[in-house]
């Protein structure tokens, strides 16, 4: 897929107020810091569609991207961010999960983890989550290029083992990506590409 067109259309904290068109949607989340604004720019090739901190927590509400003009690329708010009041971290809490479990047109979730860490207490339970609620998702291990390969490997073989550990049956669809050296963006674009093309062919929104 060729990205040749990426314009943001509204944020809110409201699903019942995302865009109404019947066009597939893919929503990226990850612990706050994790390089999810890096990793969506280098994705649609634009240096500031989603804006990139050092300060954990930038992104606070639901953020639409139209992409070429008929699928959303959804950027949603970073988990796990202790330096957020409790009421604020309810209030985040419910306009995510409203969104999971009300979004009809959501297709596919990237859970955005960093690579060089070991297994997050806070990813696994959000990925459980996601499987307790059906939403098909594909994990995406950020930061590629800060650690080797050998250690990558071993991340990834520690999160399958700790999935396994969770009752998975099998490791999730994943990808490796570094927003650095656009490591991983053809795979992830193709693997979106295919997605719609069955959701299109089908008619399923």
């Amino acid at each position: 897929m060729k990205i040749t067109s990426a314009e943001f259309i509204v944020s809110n904290s409201d699903a019942d107020k995302c865009p109404k068109e019947p066009l597939p949607e893919y929503a990226f989340i990850g612990r706050s810091n994790v390089g999810k604004s890096s990793l969506i720019n280098m994705l649609t090739d634009r240096k500031s569609l989603a804006k990139t901190s050092g300060k954990p927590g930038k992104t606070q509400l639901i953020n639409h991207f139209k992409i070429n003009q008929n699928w959303f690329l959804v950027d949603l708010p970073g988990y796990g961010y202790a330096k957020v009041s409790k009421k604020t971290k309810e209030t985040f809490q419910k306009f995510i999960t409203d969104y999971f479990e009300k979004r009809a047109q959501l297709v596919c979730a990237f859970v955005l983890i960093d690579i060089r860490l070991e297994a997050q207490k806070i990813d696994l339970e959000f990925i459980n989550y996601l499987g307790e609620i059906e939403v098909p998702f594909c994990i995406i291990f950020t930061k590629a290029d800060k650690i080797s390969r050998g250690k990558i490997d071993g991340h990834v073989a520690a999160y399958r083992k700790a999935l396994l550990a969770n009752n998975w049956e099998e490791m999730p669809q994943y990808f490796v990506t570094s927003s650095l050296e656009a490591t991983g963006r053809d795979q992830l674009l193709e693997f979106i590409d295919g997605i719609n093309d069955e959701v299109f062919k089908n008619n399923t929104l």
